[in-house]
């Protein structure tokens, strides 16, 4: 109800440039619970990861639009439990579709807020376990959904870079709160295996840079 009455409370003001396309590098932190051989809880270290990809997007007037961007993003975790360290690593491609609210799309200086949903897709995932040679202890497994859905939220500050304010220059914070487990457990283990990861949705704190290009 805030953002409608937001949108209807602005101009109806077109811009010349409706669209925009853009590169962005997004390091990211990202903490999660895992499982432990005797079915107990440990919280990981939070752990940076990184993330980057495409920006496109589309703007209804200098201050309402929505953008949509595809993300590789390789998270990773680490956790100790005795002299056995664990860590996990999770490769996504990530699809936000989110709403824009500026303060100026073709301004010198424009703040932004966004916010919507986001797809993850799993491409890849990785466990590597050091301090023991497996001999007598039960074998972490690793396991995770195909797909992922999360709600996206952030803000920024992007500067023109020329005398068009065209070509832009963009920072910010990026949130991500993970809707679902992503752990997949239906697979059959074997008996002196456990699964690392039980009832675990994934949330992420990204900062980003970014080029992007108004036409």
């Amino acid at each position: 109800m805030i953002i409608a009455l937001f949108i209807l409370a602005q101009p109806i003001q077109g811009i010349a440039q409706h669209g925009e396309v853009g590169l962005r590098f997004m390091p990211t932190f990202t903490a999660f619970d895992a499982k432990t051989s005797d079915g107990g809880t440990i919280q990981g270290e939070v752990t940076l990861g990184y993330g980057g990809g495409l920006l496109l997007g589309y703007h209804f007037s200098d201050y309402v639009g929505v953008q949509g961007e595809i993300i590789y993003s390789s998270l990773s975790q680490k956790y100790k439990e005795m002299d056995i360290e664990h860590r996990v690593e999770l490769k996504y491609i990530n699809i936000p579709l989110m709403l824009s609210l500026n303060t100026g799309k073709t301004k010198p200086v424009n703040f932004n807020l966004v916010g919507g949903p986001q797809i993850g897709l799993s491409v890849g995932t990785n466990l590597t376990t050091t301090g023991d040679d497996g001999s007598g202890t039960s074998k972490a497994v690793l396991s995770v959904k195909k797909g992922d859905l999360g709600l996206a939220y952030g803000a920024g500050v992007d500067f023109g870079l020329n005398a068009a304010q065209t070509f832009r220059l963009g920072l910010g914070f990026r949130g991500v709160y993970g809707l679902f487990d992503i752990s997949d457990n239906n697979n059959s283990s074997t008996t002196d295996s456990y699964y690392i990861l039980d009832r675990t949705k994934i949330q992420t704190y990204s900062g980003y840079v970014g080029a992007s290009y108004l036409f």
